[in-house]
């Protein structure tokens, strides 16, 4: 049988067919676009993810006999406000996790009615990629729109809802609405109060794993499939990547340097640390996860490459730094160029190099940006170490993982194991993994996980580099303390 792993991402989506035995026998990408009406505001159209997708799964399909797919199940760009009416019509574009228009509604969340309350209710605190802010922000710019709601959905979760007819969500990517209860895995009075929603107007809530129907006789037809075909709830993007590199049970460790970076940790416990620092959600798995999100990772790379010393000789630029440079550095720099959410939550930080002299050279200068990106990774793992949560290994994944020296760094810096999958799909794997199980080729995720990941390298961290490495720790995490003011100031 195959089951076919949707990943529905912010430029394109992405989707893989999959054996039982996890072989991936085809990909497919399809490009959409993404539309700025406004400085800071994103946003793009849900008709553009469907038609996509189906197109997508036509082409992926091609070939192979339909009656041999058992299950489609999706991981999805997260937080993203999709409105429909009473007839289910699209009631304007979406509204993207990377939209910047709800700073006033964040504050007021945060501020007026408090932190410790938004926190109790939802485990988290509001951030501008968030949906509850969106909605808020709707109701008082879109007044007219607002009162068309019949029902608020996820990107992921509209394709979904096109497939089955069944308005659903999963327990990972409600997390990250700011509506939901992650501790009881329900959504939210109190939040939807905040927000003027009834609850009628929210989807109903599935674990990852499960199934919430069969294709439609019309999506059926589109995409070249039988009805037979059950569609699995599916998670939000990090939960779902987190599921293709086996990081489900308990303790359990990824990180992914993609053009953001996040630490995403497993739990089988429910937890929250006081400042909020990191985001605590339910997993894929059934349980828990804690995720610190930083916004610039690789980019930060890509920036100091492409844009100051003009390469593209990305590795070419990291073999001068030798192991015995490691830990050595005098150079450090603050990975802020975006601002920064974990565990900082401060729009207003900045990217900084501090530590030059006379003989600062250029391979310094490179070594302290992917340091410097490692060392923000470890002011997420700390807050976690702080929960009582002890990891001792993590997997890795993302473009800038494919550097064998930023992996070093990794494992030296966080003083743990650091070990590289052989296939990495990202979210699309995951997805078609929960498919997996939610057709019942699997009992759970966590045996899908362990039959289907497989490790190609570990690394191990050098006592010695490390011992060097935590020095520097110690020096890097008070540079923002000493700085936070000053850009507080800037514009």
């Amino acid at each position: 049988m195959y089951y076919i792993g949707v990943d529905l991402g912010t430029s394109a989506v992405k989707l893989i067919l999959m054996d039982k035995e996890g072989n991936v026998v085809k990909t497919v990408s399809r490009e959409y676009p993404l539309y700025f009406p406004k400085p800071g505001w994103s946003e793009q159209n849900p008709s553009d993810w469907y038609e996509n997708a189906v197109e997508g799964i036509k082409e992926l399909t091609d070939g192979v006999d339909a009656a041999q797919v058992a299950g489609i199940s999706f991981g999805g760009q997260m937080h993203g406000l999709v409105i429909l009416d009473k007839d289910n019509e699209v009631i304007r574009p979406a509204i993207l996790w990377n939209d910047g228009r709800t700073t006033k509604e964040c504050d007021y969340l945060n501020n007026t009615i408090g932190k410790d309350k938004i926190a109790e209710y939802t485990a988290n605190i509001a951030f501008a990629g968030f949906t509850a802010p969106k909605i808020l922000w709707l109701r008082e710019n879109e007044p007219e729109n607002f009162k068309k709601i019949s029902k608020i959905m996820l990107p992921k979760d509209y394709l979904a809802y096109k497939m089955t007819g069944v308005h659903c969500t999963d327990v990972s990517d409600a997390s990250g609405m700011l509506l939901f209860d992650v501790k009881n895995r329900c959504w939210s009075k109190e939040m939807l109060d905040i927000c003027g929603i009834d609850e009628n107007c929210m989807a109903k809530v599935f674990e990852s794993y499960e199934c919430v129907g069969n294709l439609t006789k019309e999506a059926a037809q589109r995409m070249g499939l039988t009805e037979n075909v059950k569609v699995i709830a599916g998670a939000g993007d990090n939960a779902a990547a987190a599921v293709g590199t086996g990081t489900v049970g308990d303790g359990k460790c990824n990180i992914s340097l993609g053009t953001s970076g996040t630490i995403f940790i497993s739990s089988d416990k429910f937890g929250v640390d006081d400042n909020n620092a990191l985001h605590s959600f339910d997993h894929a798995d059934g349980h828990f996860h804690l995720m610190g999100c930083m916004l610039s990772a690789a980019s930060c790379n890509k920036w100091w490459m492409d844009e100051i010393i003009k390469t593209k000789e990305y590795s070419e630029e990291q073999k001068p730094v030798t192991d015995d440079m490691l830990g050595n550095n005098r150079v450090f720099f603050l990975p802020y160029l975006m601002g920064e959410r974990s565990p900082h939550n401060n729009p207003a930080a900045r990217a900084t190099f501090t530590g030059m002299t006379m003989d600062t050279d250029r391979t310094d200068m490179t070594q302290a940006v992917l340091e410097g990106v490692a060392f923000a990774i470890r002011d997420s793992f700390e807050v976690a170490k702080s929960l009582g949560i002890n990891v001792t290994e993590t997997k890795i994944c993302g473009g800038g993982a494919k550097s064998p020296l930023w992996r070093k760094m990794i494992a030296n810096i966080l003083n743990i194991k650091v070990s590289v999958p052989v296939t990495e799909e990202g979210p699309a794997l995951g997805a078609a993994m929960l498919a997996a199980v939610g057709t019942g080729a699997y009992k759970n995720v966590e045996e899908a996980a362990s039959h289907i990941v497989k490790i190609k390298e570990t690394i191990e961290p050098d006592k010695e580099i490390a011992a060097r490495y935590e020095k520097k720790y110690q020096q890097f995490k008070k540079i923002y303390p000493a700085l936070k003011s000053v850009f507080d100031e800037f514009d």
